[in-house]
């Protein structure tokens, strides 16, 4: 939990919030007590707000509200709906249309009072935009660590769609052993028959089923071949395409 304070004004009374770890803001619960019109802020948390949605942060003490309460969004939803103030739908209105979509957005939020002047209002200013970039330069650099570990399977994808290569299948049994699947061409050739890719007739044992051909995932290889006896007969393989590479791998491989 960040114990940097962020206060914050409604009608003249203070809000205090602090962000935990993740970014997400946590309502100083006693506050929200007061804003809404309890009287008794440690019944109305005890009543209203379940475990998961406050938290009592004892370094907190200091605060001012006995056992350091805080109350998470839902929290604060949670004492909204059961307050019965006519100001108290006014209040969630403001906390999320303007208090919550600047936390989120730049880390921090401007109230001003008719107290700040101009270098007040710019030093706040400045302190959130340069929290602002510290965060945006953590994003880009988590970005782009996944998008270089991310490269070289990319260039090998877009290499073998591009290209017009194909492979037999037991060539495609050794390249699935490569990418973590522990399988020979027998075993492959059953499993592309179970799964629907290769046909089961005995006319066409092994050649690739009519959604295998339209998806692009084999070439059938055809070669003349010329007997003794002059006679002329066609023999058909299976040859697996750049694509159907790519689809098998991704469909076969364990990922990480």
């Amino acid at each position: 939990m960040n114990n940097e304070i962020q206060r914050f004004e409604f009608k003249g009374a203070e809000l205090r919030t602090l962000t935990d770890e993740n970014g997400e803001p946590w309502f100083v619960a006693k506050d929200v007590c007061d804003v809404l019109g309890y009287t008794n802020a440690s019944k109305a948390i005890s009543d209203h707000v379940d475990s998961e949605d406050k938290l009592n942060n004892e370094s907190l003490s200091s605060l001012g509200q006995r056992g350091g309460w805080l109350v998470n969004e839902s929290g604060l939803y949670s004492l909204v709906l059961s307050s019965k103030l006519p100001t108290a739908k006014e209040f969630k209105r403001w906390v999320t249309h303007e208090v919550l979509p600047q936390i989120r957005k730049t880390g921090g939020y401007i109230p001003t009072t008719d107290v700040d002047d101009d270098m007040t209002i710019l030093a706040k200013a400045v302190m959130i935009g340069q929290r602002t970039m510290e965060e945006q330069k953590r994003r880009i650099a988590a970005q782009e660590s996944h998008i270089k570990e991310l490269e070289p399977k990319a260039r090998f994808a877009d290499a073998v769609a591009a290209s017009d290569g194909t492979c037999l299948i037991g060539e495609l049994a050794k390249m699935l052993r490569q990418n973590g699947l522990d399988i020979g061409q027998n075993r492959l050739f059953k499993i592309l028959r179970e799964d629907g890719y290769l046909c089961k007739s005995p006319s066409n044992w092994n050649m690739p089923t009519q959604k295998a051909m339209e998806l692009g995932l084999f070439r059938i290889k055809e070669t003349a071949i010329t007997h003794s006896d002059g006679h002329v007969t066609i023999n058909r393989t299976a040859k697996v395409t750049g694509k159907g590479q790519i689809y098998f791998i991704d469909r076969y491989c364990p990922h990480d």
